[in-house]
């Protein structure tokens, strides 16, 4: 699945699928979660027709409050070469309208706090209802020999990214003192197996998702997950199991911010033209279940 892997992540420009089938041929998204019926303990597709289309769909999530829904796309349309789009729909009363689109620079993830949406290596802060030009994270994370995709950050503003450069690295980067502390691999307990990448550290650092292709998984990359010790140590890494993770690619995880669902991604068809990739949900009860005893 490397091969797979590497074609979602950086080489796209055999993708055909633009925004408009999103912002003009959709129905009425009316209610909670874009007017989806919640999943239950086993995975199935995040608006399925409306958002999870034959086409190329990447990186669902929702801002803090709920009320923000945003994920990727092809925007190239009918020009030559891929063009990474961000399509964002905010909750107006009870109906979901498209109010945004931008080139993506980097997987979306929000602070905790809903104030702070960062991209990989930069961010854009709340501004109104609305967002800031991208700005730097700085020279610790503008490194050349880092390919940041997805950087996530906790409440106490602890980050956690990967580095396609290294195609199998997760770093961690803490607070002390109010300073930011360099970034330090993660530690084999996360980076064992090919291709790691797209951590998710919950809020309160309890505990921590990424995708890894591993010996035991269901086939292509699936999702991990490990718990925070008492000691402050990364617990073993734990198999999502089948009610998550399928025979083929299965990856990009986050949790809402309601704590409710997680959102991920999972490959339907990767030799198609265009790749036909979809957001998927299901019950975050399963971190439950997982959860040590």
């Amino acid at each position: 699945m490397k091969s797979s892997f590497a074609v979602i992540g950086f080489t796209f420009s055999a993708l055909v699928f633009g925004t408009a089938s999103h912002s003009q041929d959709s129905p009425v998204l009316e209610g909670p979660y874009m007017g989806q019926t919640p999943p239950g303990m086993v995975a199935e597709p995040f608006a399925p027709g409306v958002i999870s289309k034959e086409g190329w769909e990447l990186e669902g999530v929702f801002a803090p409050g709920m009320k923000e829904f945003y994920f990727t796309v092809d925007g190239s349309k009918d020009t030559e070469g891929f063009k990474p789009t961000v399509i964002g729909f905010r909750q107006e009363g009870t109906i979901w309208k498209k109010y945004i689109e931008f080139r993506r620079r980097g997987e979306t993830v929000f602070s905790p706090d809903g104030k702070r949406m960062h991209m990989a290596k930069g961010y854009k802060d709340r501004v109104g209802d609305g967002w800031s030009e991208r700005k730097s994270l700085g020279p610790m994370f503008e490194r050349e020999d880092w390919g940041i995709m997805r950087l996530s950050a906790s409440a106490g503003g602890t980050y956690v990214f990967d580095d396609y450069k290294s195609e199998d690295l997760i770093r961690i980067s803490t607070l002390k003192d109010g300073k930011r502390q360099e970034p330090t691999p993660i530690g084999p307990v996360v980076n064992t197996g090919k291709m790691t990448a797209h951590p998710f550290i919950a809020p309160d650092e309890s505990y921590l998702i990424w995708d890894s292709e591993r010996e035991g998984g269901y086939g292509g990359s699936d999702l991990y997950i490990s718990f925070r010790q008492e000691d402050g140590t990364w617990g073993p890494a734990i198999n999502m199991g089948d009610k998550v993770n399928s025979d083929n690619w299965d990856a990009y995880a986050s949790v809402t911010p309601d704590g409710k669902y997680i959102l991920f991604n999972r490959g339907i068809d990767l030799e198609s033209e265009p790749m036909n990739v979809d957001i998927y949900w299901v019950d975050a009860g399963v971190i439950d279940e997982l959860r040590p005893e």
